[in-house]
Parts: structure tokens; sequence; C-alpha cells
């Protein structure tokens, strides 16, 4: 595939693939550092993936546990992307300044591969909205191309945003994040190369989310609100097992009173009768 930044480089093209895939290995083992599973798992000591959707992600973990952990799974997701891209970077800048723009989307790539399909957790991670997220304000920084690079992030983080807060469903912001991210990456540099890990990065995305989406279309997709996190059993247990039994969520107040009071289970008619006439006989011997 023909790119413009690598023709302009000019580098070797053995230590260029000596570099790249250096940077793909370290860029790939960040994003295996799943802020969700971690947190559940080595604090929590209980597997977000066994709850709610499934997923090793913000938006289940917050439903599930809630909390202040959600902060560390939001800076974990974060700095890793980031961290990915730095050194990509650094390796970028000390063989060509032209290929800096074109390291960044190869690290991103990577990161956010890694984030979704763990070696270390069975293949079992994320969707990729935070490092995706990540991904494109690192690129939006990195400046150069026909147009100014700060587009891709406002674009997409600013589209996320609007349909995030409008409709309560961060799966629609998300999507609308992984594909405009495709297309501002091409309008902004042209580059074939370009595009393709921009595709990889935003279309796993869009395919993480894609029985999302068709929840949505179906209106059983379930809207985000603001909670204190619903704990799980093992949390509960652990409450229990200090003392401290964790008290019920408004969701399952709200359960327990909605739910009928147990009826009392009716006595057969010969039994009844049975009862009537022995209390006769003793009020005639009385």
């Amino acid at each position: 595939m023909n790119s413009h930044m690598l023709e302009a480089a000019g580098v070797n093209p053995v230590w260029l693939a000596v570099a790249a895939a250096g940077v793909a290995v370290v860029s790939y083992f960040l994003g295996c550092f799943n802020g969700a599973v971690v947190v559940s798992r080595y604090i929590l000591r209980d597997d977000i993936r066994d709850h709610g959707s499934g997923n090793a992600g913000l938006s289940n973990f917050y439903r599930v546990f809630g909390g202040p952990l959600t902060a560390v799974v939001i800076l974990s997701d974060v700095v890793k992307a980031v961290l990915a891209v730095l050194f990509a970077v650094f390796i970028a800048g000390h063989i060509s300044p032209e290929l800096v723009v074109l390291s960044r989307y190869w690290a991103g790539a990577f990161c956010v591969i890694g984030h979704m399909y763990p070696c270390t957790f069975q293949f079992r991670g994320g969707k990729g909205v935070l490092s995706g997220g990540a991904l494109a304000v690192m690129v939006g920084i990195g400046g150069g191309g026909v147009l100014p690079s700060w587009i891709i992030p406002v674009v997409a983080l600013g589209g996320f945003i609007v349909l995030a807060a409008s409709t309560k469903y961060i799966s629609l912001g998300s999507c609308w994040g992984g594909a405009s991210f495709i297309v501002t990456s091409w309008l902004v540099y042209r580059d074939p190369l370009i595009l393709l890990l921009a595709a990889v990065a935003g279309g796993l995305l869009l395919w993480k989310h894609r029985g999302n989406m068709v929840r949505v279309a179906k209106g059983t997709e379930s809207k985000f609100v603001l909670h204190g996190g619903s704990q799980s059993k093992a949390a509960k247990v652990a409450a229990a097992a200090q003392g401290t039994e964790a008290q019920p969520t408004d969701g399952e107040a709200a359960e327990a009173e909605a739910a009928p009071a147990p009826e009392e289970e009716p006595v057969p008619a010969e039994e009844a009768a049975e009862d009537e006439a022995a209390s006769q006989s003793e009020q005639e011997v009385k």
C-alpha cells in the first residue's frame, strides 16, 4: 500500500519493520492492561465479566460496582493509550519526523486491539471506547495534514457527548466516535495507510457495538443513568462477613416494595369440614 508518509521518510525497510514490530508489541501489551478486569478481579475479588452484559468496560463496571474505583478504570484505560502513542512517537522521532503521525495511528490501533482482545485475560476485553477516545485526542494534537488535526477529536468526542447526553445511549455515541474517526482521519491526512489503521481502530469499535445497535433499533438497549452501582453477589457476601451488610440499591428496594405479599395456602374443603365438626362436638360435650 502506497503511503506518502513512508515515501517521504525514506527509511531502510528492514529497520522500519523492526521498529514497527517493537512498537506493535509494546502497544498491544499496554492495551492488555484492562482496568475493569484488574480492579474487579484483584481489588473487588469479583470478575466484572461475570456480571451485567459481561463486557469488561467502563459502562458495565459502573452499572455493577459504581463507586470511586470507576475513576481508576477510566484512568487506566486512558493512560495506557497515551503511553502507547508516546512510546511510538519517541521511536519514530529518532528514525524520521515524517513517521511521527503514522506512528500515532500504528500504536493506537494495536493498543485498541490489546484492550479488546487481551491475551492476559482469555481474549475477553472491553469495547475500546476510552482507549479509542484517548487515541483520537493524541492524534488530534499531532498536527499536519490537509486539514487541522484537531478536527478529529472535536468531531469524534463532540458527537459522542451530544448523542450520549441526548439519548442516554453510550453505545450510540461510541459508534459515532468510531465511524467519524475513520472519516475525519482520511479527510485530514489523505493517506491510504492512515485510513487503514483508522479503519482497524474505528471498525473494531463498531464491530464490538453491533449487538448494542440491534437493541437500540428494537428499543431494548439499556440507557445510562447515574447511580451508586448495584453490588455483585461476592461483594455483598464479603460485606456481610465483615458485619456491614450492604444496603439494597434503589432498584432492589423498588423491586422489594413492588413484590406481592406471600399468600396463605388454602385449606382443603374436607379438612375444613372435619375441623368444624370437631369444634361442634367439643361444645356439646362442654
